[in-house]
């Protein structure tokens, strides 16, 4: 008996995952996803809808609901986390705290990312110590933000529960370029047939080589794309950035190479994203509760996350089925890239199969790569020790040492700012 825990199981992104388990349920033996929510009435609009889903499908497995978190995990054989603490309210006091102070303002980036591991972290450990006990056997599948960030908190203080970060940057990044490929060459490549090559940390990735039935084609992707970001009006890129680099960086490295345009932009707000969110889940929600609807409605997908659906179920099912899949993760690196520290956690290609997830041997960064990525390795390692200990040094130190941070003279006034204003979730400050 095979049970899958869903902790946010409210989550609007949740019918997705029922359609991802659907496609995989021929071959996973799945007899029970749980979702759990501590928000009943979304629980109950989101549940039904699952069902419904399920039902229509002709699910092998059956949904179940509830609103406790040690019944879900209870003998489960995975967990997977997609909550938000503070919900989108938090995000939105996120956004605003860095434009307060002339920062970033972003949920997993910057001062926002800080605030926002800061509150989960300590939920994400109650959740490994439930499942030391309740389910001993079972893996932590997360995709709550920052992913990377987080799960360096796990592997450090949680280190018997095995667990791994999702994000669905690397599968997007891949589906993006494949579809690419087939359109300008006529093929009809499927995306098992093709292996992405990158390495960073979670959201400060740079995509470096992608192999297409064996043969290393990247040469001719990063020619296909030079040459339409040349043609473009409104590139997302400079040419000359992805030539000088030979790697294509994460969208969200936006933030670091183009502060001063993304600045800009959110001087405009409002809405700043966590406003749009709000309007667009609370369409959603509308649309699920509908008792005609039985398919995920095309409105998901302003909401973000394409391919979540499609990245959880294969991580899991090359898992437990031992495929030996490759997929790109957030795990300890475990000496893959021999140059660097191998307790980090990074993001890179990782094989899974019946004995875990094994990062596939790597080489480093170039030097212009890793000059961001350390000090970013360094704000991450503070902020886990912050936020497990309550630790208002070490606090401080994350802030000094990140890219995207205040002025020293603002540290501070910034860090001071943000304790008030998630006062309620940081106990760990102020006990």
């Amino acid at each position: 008996m095979m049970k899958i825990a869903v902790i946010g199981g409210g989550s609007t992104y949740t019918p997705e995952l029922i359609k991802g388990f659907l496609e995989v349920q021929d071959s996973l033996a799945l007899d029970e996803l749980m979702l759990m929510d501590i928000q009943p009435q979304r629980l109950e609009i989101v549940g039904d809808f699952c069902q419904r889903i399920a039902e229509h499908q002709g699910a092998r497995f059956k949904v179940t609901l509830t609103d406790s978190r040690k019944e879900a995990i209870r003998g489960s054989a995975y967990v997977l986390t997609q909550f938000r603490v503070g919900y989108i309210p938090a995000r939105r006091e996120d956004e605003y705290l860095g434009k307060r102070y002339g920062l970033i303002g972003q949920e997993t980036t910057g001062i926002g990312g800080m605030a926002k591991a800061l509150r989960t972290i300590p939920v994400l450990l109650d959740i490994a110590r439930e499942m030391q006990e309740l389910a001993p056997e079972a893996m932590l599948v997360n995709f709550t933000n920052p992913s990377g960030l987080v799960t360096e908190a796990l592997t450090r203080y949680a280190p018997d529960i095995p667990s791994v970060g999702l994000c669905n940057s690397p599968i997007t990044t891949k589906m993006t370029l494949l579809n690419r490929w087939n359109a300008l060459t006529g093929e009809q490549v499927s995306p098992e047939e093709v292996i992405l090559d990158s390495l960073g940390l979670n959201h400060l990735t740079w995509y470096r080589g992608l192999t297409i039935r064996g043969q290393d084609r990247w040469d001719e992707v990063l020619r296909f794309y030079v040459e339409e970001l040349r043609k473009s009006d409104h590139p997302e890129w400079p040419p000359q950035l992805i030539e000088a680099l030979g790697m294509l960086p994460n969208y969200y490295l936006q933030y670091y190479y183009n502060t001063h345009a993304m600045l800009a932009a959110q001087d405009k707000w409002p809405p700043s994203r966590a406003e749009q969110v709000l309007k667009i889940e609370a369409q959603l929600l509308e649309e699920y509760a509908n008792s005609n609807l039985v398919t995920v409605p095309e409105g998901l997908m302003q909401r973000g996350g394409a391919y979540y659906s499609t990245l959880a179920t294969r991580v899991i099912h090359a898992h437990a089925c031992s495929t030996g899949m490759i997929e790109t993760v957030n795990v300890r690196q475990n000496g893959a890239v021999k140059e660097y520290p191998a307790d980090w956690v990074m993001e890179l290609p990782c094989r899974i199969d019946a004995t875990g997830i094994h990062p596939l041997p790597a080489r480093p960064l170039p030097e212009a790569c890793y000059g961001l990525l350390a000090p970013v390795k360094m704000y991450e390692l503070l902020t886990v020790e912050a936020a497990v200990h309550g630790d208002r040094k070490a606090l401080y130190e994350a802030l000094l040492v990140h890219p995207l941070g205040p002025d020293v003279s603002m540290i501070q006034t910034v860090m001071d700012d943000l304790l008030l204003t998630n006062r309620a979730y940081l106990p760990q400050f102020f006990s």
